[in-house]
């Protein structure tokens, strides 16, 4: 189909009788609409086949076939395709028919210009709210479904945009962050966000097998090939092929190793172990690291090379106590899916609780917190998580102490912590003064005054805050 500069949308024409669509068709073409006819059955269904239209309009009764039987064909086959009936005998039946098969809607002849131009308009503008819709929904499943990524904070939401910019890209993607921050999670959810979601995600963790078991796995092996190899066996590159294969702790490879990885990385193809025949994948490659592997470079543990080759897009995923608003959306997730199956009924937490985990460091980052909430269901007697359901680390510790000159208030002792909490809140939110009062439970107009008195109205301005943070004096009382 021609593409215009005002096309204003892809139709098929389906009658049988040609006078109607070739005036039709050059009356829809004068309007900016990309136009193609089709006047028999076969001609509408190869057309449908090869055309991805956004609206098709059938005649209701054609020479070779009925014209419901396109509308159930593209209901069955082509779902996203918009399909209006037109007809010369319109009744009730007919028409309550063609809605009851899907049709968007039904026109009678002779066709009013004016009316069917508007009626046009109206199915690609409800086209374009069902694709609205539809997007929409892939973005939360995405980010929402049970065992996928959450979080509000703007740097994840950076994440998300990135994810969706590469999903359907054969660029490699290396995933970096701490451990436990979900470097799994992200492979997996790029993996569905693309074409490849139906096709095999393998992952395979590069550290915890030795060098020669490495190898095997990766590329499989030929029997005999070395002692205990039985049978031949495939290698993951090639259970991966047309899907994706996620490589975890790649900095830990051995660099005899690396050499192979680039080469498969490069090329995509490799040998089994034993074997002299070269396979040929199409194979999505994403890498992962908790190290620096810029450091692992300049020490020569990495190879630079399959650095430059494996850094193509890289998706830093920041600490969990660097993004402390998203602590209380994780908590809530992970409590609904435990309580969900464990059959515990837990409504929320106190909101002592909930401070608490906003002011613990979480070293294992989303992976403690998982764990922590999953515990303090199973073990505690509420409906609410309160503090004492909460393991002994993060409610413990030595408690706080100020020092403070002689004659200064408590007011004044507490503006030093005070002032760290909300600048650490309001950096983890992007500066989003709304995000931010709702994390700290104040509302705007307290947090305008706060920001005011404590210096905090300019980004980037601020003074040096001074020693103490919200991550070890405010939170002495609970533990470190």
């Amino acid at each position: 189909m021609a593409d215009t500069v005002q096309n204003k949308g892809s139709i098929l024409l389906v009658d049988d009788d040609r006078h109607l669509l070739e005036s039709m068709s050059d009356w829809l073409r004068s309007l900016g609409y990309d136009v193609n006819v089709a006047a028999t059955f076969n001609a509408a269904m190869d057309q449908i086949g090869r055309c991805n239209f956004d609206l098709a309009l059938v005649d209701v009764r054609m020479q070779d076939r009925d014209g419901f039987e396109i509308l159930r064909h593209c209901r069955e086959d082509y779902p996203n395709l918009t399909v209006m009936m037109i007809t010369g005998y319109g009744t009730v039946e007919i028409g309550v028919e063609a809605l009851r098969e899907g049709a968007f809607d039904l026109l009678t002849k002779p066709l009013i210009d004016q009316e069917l131009e508007v009626a046009i308009e109206r199915a690609l503008s409800q086209r374009e709210v069902v694709e609205e819709n539809r997007q929409l929904k892939a973005q939360l499943d995405l980010r929402f479904s049970d065992d996928q990524i959450v979080g509000n904070d703007h740097r994840m939401q950076r994440v998300y945009e990135m994810i969706a910019s590469v999903a359907d890209t054969r660029a490699t993607v290396l995933v970096t962050g701490e451990s436990g921050t979900g470097k799994s999670l992200i492979a997996r959810a790029i993996h569905r966000a693309s074409t490849r979601k139906d096709k095999p995600f393998v992952e395979i963790a590069c550290g915890a097998l030795p060098e020669t078991l490495l190898e095997s796995e990766l590329f499989g092996h030929c029997k005999g090939a070395f002692t205990g190899a039985s049978a031949d066996k495939i290698g993951k590159f090639k259970q991966a092929d047309n899907g994706t294969i996620f490589l975890d702790e790649i900095g830990t490879a051995p660099l005899s190793m690396q050499v192979k990885l680039l080469r498969v990385l490069q090329d995509l193809e490799f040998e089994q172990v034993g074997g002299t025949k070269t396979f040929h994948v199409n194979t999505r490659v994403v890498c992962a690291t908790n190290e620096s592997l810029q450091q692992a470079v300049a020490e020569g543990r990495f190879r630079q090379d399959l650095f430059f080759r494996i850094n193509v897009i890289n998706l830093e995923i920041p600490p969990l106590r660097e993004r402390v608003s998203d602590v209380p959306l994780l908590a809530r997730h992970f409590l609904a899916k435990v309580s969900a199956e464990s059959g515990k009924v837990v409504h929320d937490f106190d909101a002592d609780a909930l401070e608490i985990l906003q002011r613990y460091r979480w070293p294992g980052n989303v992976r403690e917190l998982q764990n922590v909430i999953e515990r303090s269901v199973l073990l505690g007697s509420n409906d609410v998580i309160t503090p004492t359901d909460l393991p002994r680390e993060l409610t413990s510790g030595v408690p706080m102490t100020l020092p403070r000159a002689s004659g200064t208030t408590l007011k004044e002792a507490l503006e030093g912590p005070e002032r760290a909490i909300i600048l650490e809140v309001l950096e983890s939110n992007g500066w989003n003064r709304n995000a931010t009062a709702d994390a700290l439970g104040i509302n705007r107009t307290t947090l305008y005054k706060k920001m005011k008195r404590l210096g905090l109205d300019e980004p980037g301005k601020q003074p040096a805050p001074v020693e103490m943070s919200p991550m070890n004096m405010p939170r002495a009382q609970f533990g470190a």
